[in-house]
């Protein structure tokens, strides 16, 4: 894997909002700097994703400094909402976590509410730091996670995604493809491997930054969705469900912990280290 490099680099500064591509990124403890510190959660404070509201596909938000983002989507004007004061938190159900979050003004609900079509509230991470742990089953101890499925990043391979795609032309929803990255909704995406070779990796560096390779990422409903239209089909679930079914869970990509802080850029070379 002497050529590979890093292609692109994607935040998602409100959890299942559409991505943002950078040309660098800081590399925090708990993912890249302004990646899933916001999310929406609905009444019963469980966090709303794409899973159930495809239409978050549409909108998009823009870090502002200080912690805060700007919301647009179509029909609506954009929002700016500042990172609020921790003064108080609200529990936050994020798969079987409980997390302390921080309400962001009833302005922003009501715009999020306006977008989804149904009652959800914004909610920040204000301490990353201390609020949510990495699923001890396979994190060191001291690790934490923002509001991502459940690692600080995820990266994923230009190669596997050909080879995917290949495999789905070949198969009976062939008209689906070929399917971009995005529907994989990756942090990091790296050229100049095979196929799958990340399948191999237990660590790895990207530029000067390590990285401790967690377990594969299993996909769920959200891959399925286009994330330009917010229409869903069949692909890639019924394609990695006969050719990437790994302990269970259909696989594609891996959820990484960062080993130390640091800065990566597009085109740092993807070092393998074990």
């Amino acid at each position: 894997m002497g050529n590979a490099q890093l292609l692109s680099i994607h935040v998602h500064p409100v959890k299942a909002f559409r991505g943002l591509t950078l040309r660098k990124a800081v590399v925090e403890p708990w993912g890249l700097a302004g990646d899933r510190r916001w999310a929406l959660i609905d009444d019963g404070g469980k966090v709303v994703t794409q899973r159930q509201q495809p239409r978050l596909a549409l909108a998009a938000a823009e870090p502002l400094p200080g912690g805060g983002v700007r919301l647009s989507a179509p029909g609506l004007e954009p929002l700016s909402v500042a990172a609020p004061d921790p003064v108080g938190t609200v529990s936050v159900e994020i798969f079987r976590d409980k997390v302390e979050g921080v309400l962001a003004d009833s302005v922003a609900h009501a715009w999020c509410s306006a977008h989804v079509g149904a009652e959800v509230r914004l909610v920040h991470m204000d301490d990353p730091a201390t609020r949510r742990p990495v699923d001890p089953d396979h994190a060191l101890p001291g690790e934490t996670v923002t509001f991502a499925d459940g690692y600080p990043l995820l990266v994923a391979a230009a190669s596997s995604l050909d080879a995917l795609n290949s495999l789905i032309a070949q198969g009976e929803h062939a008209a689906e493809g070929p399917l971009p990255m995005d529907r994989f909704r990756p942090n990091a995406v790296v050229a100049g491997t095979g196929p799958w070779a990340e399948d191999g990796w237990s660590r790895l560096e990207i530029g000067e930054v390590p990285f401790r390779v967690a377990k594969p990422c299993g996909r769920c409903v959200v891959t399925t969705t286009d994330q330009t239209t917010a229409g869903r089909g069949k692909e890639p679930l019924h394609t990695l469900g006969r050719h990437r079914r790994i302990g269970g869970k259909l696989v594609f990509g891996q959820n990484l912990v960062p080993l130390s802080r640091g800065t990566i850029r597009v085109g740092d070379p993807v070092r393998v280290i074990e």
